[in-house]
């Protein structure tokens, strides 16, 4: 096979070592090199000149955990790295050892058989960073007070059955006096605030309860717990506000789309980017994702269209985004739910609205525009013909007779 690069190098990463295999034209033929280095910055800056006087031009290295990362940021910019996904570049089973793995690595490089994966900017990873772990702290909140919840009901406090929300206003008042010992029902009711004061005679039945010290105590240390999520997530949905500054136009046209929220916004950004190079299309972005149909055929017959695994943090922001566009009244997309879900189910019109606001977004990052909505009846003009034609042979079949008349054959 023909050689693409002159020289290259090959890394198999691990926690404690890097094993770096380098391939070059030697007098006669291809001769490999291979070293093995520490992964202490020291060491690894030992490995970066080694390459640099070597006059490596192109690395690749597998995704492996957060191994690659301080790799990645000390080589980057000395040469063209490329990340790639271990299950494309597996060799033959049985002999496997790590000095294996990196001259295959390299031979596979040398021939320009591997394909880089997407790493971001510095800027837009640290961004993503921020946006992921601020995601955690969000989904540990939730889990927090459905624990809450859970200590509630025990204590056989139905306050949940009464408010909305037991940690609003009213809710956390309520449950603060049932840790410092109020068990009196008429003064617990008369914390309620705004329009719960209305559910007065509710709210007295629904906190007569059996609270325990035992049930206090719990939900002491889950309320200080939820508390502390709240400050840290306050605290990351500032840092992301002056990180995201510099990219505010692109969010502010993420926001527009039906669904998607600042921050959905700011998650879509950090997992994308604000260039859309790295995707020739928005196919290449919904493949990336894994929100698009997977490709399983044999003998001319397709046996499943699964998706495929992609960002999973992106993923799951599209299928909330799209969970919250469906309850949008007179949109497209609520539109397109409705259109696909009478016939695949609700899953599978989730995954198709987390789809269309994916390539709606990539058309947003890559030409600069506004979101424009289609309107709630663009399936209708669409199908107009087909549509008219069922709707004449249901009411057929409820014994009408119907004769189809345009409004201008009418006037006519």
């Amino acid at each position: 096979m023909e050689v693409q690069y002159e020289v290259c190098c090959g890394l198999d990463v691990h926690k404690k070592s890097v094993a770096a295999c380098l391939r070059r034209t030697g007098p006669k033929a291809r001769v490999s090199e291979v070293r093995t280095f520490g992964t202490t910055t020291r060491s690894l800056l030992e490995l970066g000149d080694w390459l640099t006087g070597a006059g490596c031009t192109h690395v690749a290295m597998e995704s492996t955990g957060v191994y690659w990362r301080p790799v990645y940021n000390l080589l980057e910019g000395s040469c063209e790295l490329l990340l790639v996904n271990a299950r494309h570049v597996k060799a033959v089973p049985g002999r496997k050892t790590d000095v294996r793995d990196c001259e295959w690595l390299a031979q596979l490089l040398e021939h320009g058989l591997l394909r880089g994966s997407f790493v971001p900017t510095t800027p837009i990873r640290e961004l993503r960073e921020l946006t992921r772990y601020r995601r955690q702290l969000v989904q540990e909140h939730s889990r927090e007070a459905n624990r809450i919840q859970k200590v509630l009901e025990t204590a056989n406090i139905k306050l949940g059955d009464v408010a909305t929300d037991v940690l609003g206003a009213s809710g956390r008042d309520m449950q603060k006096a049932l840790i410092r010992g109020e068990r009196d029902t008429e003064k617990l009711a008369g914390l309620a605030r705004g329009m719960l004061r209305r559910k007065h005679d509710a709210l007295r039945e629904a906190l007569l309860g059996r609270v325990t010290e035992h049930h206090a105590f719990m939900l002491r240390g889950l309320l200080d717990h939820v508390e502390f999520l709240e400050r840290q997530i306050a605290t990351f949905d500032q840092r992301i506000e002056e990180r995201a500054r510099p990219f505010v136009a692109a969010l502010n046209r993420l926001d527009g789309i039906a669904g998607v929220g600042r921050r959905s916004a700011e998650q879509i950004l950090a997992e994308l980017g604000p260039d859309m190079s790295h995707f020739p299309t928005a196919a290449h972005a919904a493949s990336w994702t894994g929100i698009c149909p997977g490709n399983h055929q044999s003998a001319g017959k397709r046996l499943s269209g699964r998706t495929r695994k992609g960002n999973r943090w992106l993923r799951s922001t599209l299928i909330e985004c799209a969970r919250g566009a469906v309850r949008k009244k007179a949109s497209y997309l609520a539109a397109q739910y409705h259109h696909i879900a009478r016939r695949r189910g609700d899953k599978r019109a989730i995954v198709a609205v987390a789809h269309t606001i994916l390539v709606a977004a990539w058309h947003l990052l890559q030409h600069g525009v506004e979101y424009r909505d289609l309107g709630a009846d663009y399936f209708d003009h669409l199908n107009r013909d087909r549509l008219a034609r069922y709707h004449q042979r249901r009411l057929g079949e409820l014994g009408f007779k119907v004769m189809l008349v345009t409004s201008e054959e009418a006037v006519a």
